[in-house]
């Protein structure tokens, strides 16, 4: 061509080079080529205009799918839309593959995609060469399908930052994994680093604290929302001069910078580092768009659930006591464990509380409900507990003050029609003597384990949950510690866990307690593991629900002797049977059974029994004083001995009777006589006692000619 002569016509110079011009408008669904463009469709080499149909008759439907793709990711990115697609003929051979590239733009009046492109045709790459990675058809599809899905469900499991990080670092992308990795957030208007892999960062590197307006490609994303792809050191060093010595000694050869969006907020951005040159074609970007689109919202899930944690976590540490320094002569070991759902404390609580006497207070309970509000009210008895229990007051005065409070606090809400209640046991301890007095609100009754491994659930007096009535009184229940013994509290989550109700869910508690040979931690955390461990699972409860619940665990236990020695074992209870209560007795009878669960003989045995509930009868029959029951077993198995006491104010002492055939009492002194090894009434001033006494053997207990044998009646 002479100098001065007119350019040739675009369409000359296409042709020359082999290359057709077609264009392509969505809203009329036609596409008109040229001569050339027709040709490489396979159709007569003349301008035509054909439509959508007829054009994708002529493509693979692989290809066809992949370009509708390809133009909305170039519409969103404002690149060029450039891709593969092989041209069938009519018996679907593959008769050519060729290059399209375009330049997409968006009607939003239209609502409709006009296309401006080029077709060319390409030799078909070899599989493992640069250019078969850039194809989009065939098995590399496929495996981008499948990398995709996994990705996808790999970071939706990850519940953390950390874990979603690692997530990403162990990202395989199909034929162009980045072998460096960064996630950048940002703090107010700095950038920050979350994580990197693959690089590692000097101590005095600017990019955790680099300001938003710095001229690098991460800021420049999260200011304007839009991927950087960076194919070369070079485009690097002359797109962002001043930022390249900080990324030229990692010694990469691409870079890719997207955006991560959540909720349409740009919250950071993601760089993928490679190697070795990428040239980042559309099929790579929309691959390392997705990846940076899942990861966004992996972020997002995960500090949205930190930032739930944090703050529950940091609840709980405020409402549940720090157990402190020991207590003479005692151990004590707590926890508490949140089952109820997303919110990590709900109503269930402990304390140890200091007493002015130089005693300590023991408290456990459970407000209504899991949720914040529950939590609330929880924070605010506590407080109230701990204040009446530091004026000095007994344990019937704390909780009768306690419920009148918290009846006030949930009326105070009544017209919300969400009024609440809570189960509380508190007890005060005196550390030298091992004596506890305690008032129960509605709670579960508290466990002994013995020195000897025995667990007996120990009756208590109670009265109603706080709240419910403002008057409520309180009785006190008092019992002793022996050296070995452990007293643990507990909520109904403990025992209920699992679909148990309160009977076999004491029987899977009571295995775990007698059996137990740790220290007082290890214990905490076998029963904590009976009601979360793989054998709850195993072994569910006879209710359907599965029930789920709270647990707060308090356990109390006074040290043995000096040395470590235990003197000889002894079990013992004490019950107090009110004159209003009669239906005590059974609990009484319920207790010595406990009591002598491992007894050899099981007719001596039922023979404790029978002369308790008789003795105690006797008492609300024939006086009008309460019954105190007193029953200790010594010894070794084998050889042991139970004695059993019941004393009451009455100053009538029991005589003798010799009852009709027909009489329906009158036998009670008659059976002693027959069924103990030794048998007395004592009279002690204004009271009197009566006692008896069975020795453990092998042999039947014993009959009617020995009986009575070991002692005469002290009357």
């Amino acid at each position: 061509m002479r100098t001065g002569e007119p350019l040739p016509e675009v369409g000359a110079v296409l042709s020359a080079l082999a290359t057709g011009l077609w264009h392509w408008d969505t809203a009329a669904g036609v596409v008109s080529v040229d001569a050339e463009a027709a040709r490489l469709l396979g159709l007569p080499a003349e301008p035509t205009v054909l439509t959508e149909a007829q054009v994708r008759a002529r493509l693979h439907p692989a290809d066809w799918n992949e370009i509708t793709g390809v133009v909305r990711l170039a519409v969103a990115e404002g690149t060029l839309a450039e891709n593969r697609v092989r041209v069938m003929d009519e018996r679907s051979r593959v008769v050519r593959v060729v290059r399209s590239r375009s330049k997409p733009s968006f009607d939003p009046v239209r609502k409709a995609y006009e296309l401006i492109g080029t077709l060319q045709e390409v030799t078909e790459p070899s599989p493992g060469t640069p250019a078969g990675r850039s194809a989009v058809t065939g098995d590399w599809r496929r495996s981008r399908e499948a990398f995709l899905l996994d990705a996808g469900r790999a970071l939706a499991e990850a519940r953390s930052t950390e874990e979603v990080l690692r997530v990403a670092a162990g990202l395989s992308m199909p034929g162009f994994s980045p072998d460096g990795l960064a996630v950048f957030g940002m703090n107010g208007d700095r950038l920050t680093v979350i994580g990197h892999h693959g690089q590692q960062m000097p101590d005095d590197s600017p990019f955790p604290h680099m300001p938003l307006d710095t001229d690098y490609p991460a800021a420049e994303v999260v200011r304007t929302g839009r991927a950087v792809y960076l194919t070369s050191p070079e485009e690097y060093r002359s797109r962002y001069p001043i930022t390249w010595p900080l990324a030229e000694h990692f010694g990469r050869r691409s870079w890719a910078f997207l955006p991560l969006v959540s909720g349409g907020r740009t919250m950071g951005a993601w760089l993928a580092a490679f190697s070795y040159p990428v040239t980042f074609t559309p099929d790579e970007r929309s691959v390392l768009t997705t990846v940076a689109r899942m990861l966004a919202q992996a972020l997002s899930r995960a500090g949205a659930a930190e930032t739930q944690r944090e703050l529950t976590d940091g609840l709980q540490r405020t409402m549940l006591p720090m157990l402190g320094p020991g207590i003479p002569g005692m151990g004590v070991a707590a926890r508490y464990v949140p089952t109820g759902g997303g919110l990590q404390v709900g109503g269930d609580w402990y304390d140890v509380i200091p007493l002015p006497s130089g005693r300590f207070a023991l408290v456990i309970g459970d407000v209504q409900g899991h949720d914040v509000r529950a939590a609330g009210l929880m924070g605010q008895l506590r407080i109230a507990l701990r204040a009446y229990a530091s004026e000095g007051h007994r344990p019937d005065a704390v909780l009768t003050r306690a419920s009148r409070f918290f009846y006030g606090v949930t009326q105070a809400d009544a017209g919300s029609d969400d009024s609440r209640f809570a189960t509380c046991f508190y007890a005060e301890v005196d550390p030298v003597t091992g004596t506890v007095e305690s008032a129960r609100a509605g709670h579960v009754d508290p466990v002994v384990l013995m020195a000897d491994g025995t667990a007996l659930i120990r009756a208590t007096a109670g009265g109603l949950p706080l709240g419910i009535d403002p008057d409520s009184d309180y009785p006190t229940t008092r019992l002793a510690l022996e050296p070995g013994d452990t007293l643990m509290l507990c909520t109904d989550g403990l025992i209920e866990t699992g679909g148990h109700d309160l009977f076999t869910g004491w029987l899977r508690l009571r295995a775990i307690l007698e059996r137990h040979r740790g220290d007082l931690e290890a214990l905490a955390d076998a029963l904590v593991q009976a009601v979360h461990g793989p054998p709850s699972h195993h072994v569910p409860g006879p209710l359907a629900d599965r029930r789920e619940d709270d647990i707060a665990l308090l356990l109390l236990s006074r040290r043995s002797t000096e040395g470590g020695a235990v003197p000889v074992p002894v079990r013992r209870t004490m019950l107090t049977v009110a004159q209003a209560e009669p239906e005590r007795i059974a609990t009484a009878r319920r207790h010595l059974r406990d009591l002598l669960h491992d007894w050899t003989d099981e007719e001596q045995r039922d023979a404790a029994v029978l002369l308790v509930s008789e003795t105690l009868t006797n008492v609300l029959v024939h006086t009008d004083a309460d019954a105190l029951l007193v029953a200790e077993v010594t010894g070794e198995p084998g050889g042991r001995r139970i004695r059993v006491e019941v004393t009451d104010s009455g100053a009538d002492l029991p005589h003798r009777r010799s009852p009709g055939e027909m009489a329906s009492s009158g036998r009670g002194l008659l059976l002693i006589e027959l069924l103990a090894h030794e048998w007395g009434v004592a009279p002690r001033g204004g009271s009197k006692s009566i006692w008896f006494t069975l020795y453990e053997s092998a042999a039947p207990g014993p009959d009617a000619g020995a009986a009575g044998g070991g002692g005469a009646p002290s009357v």
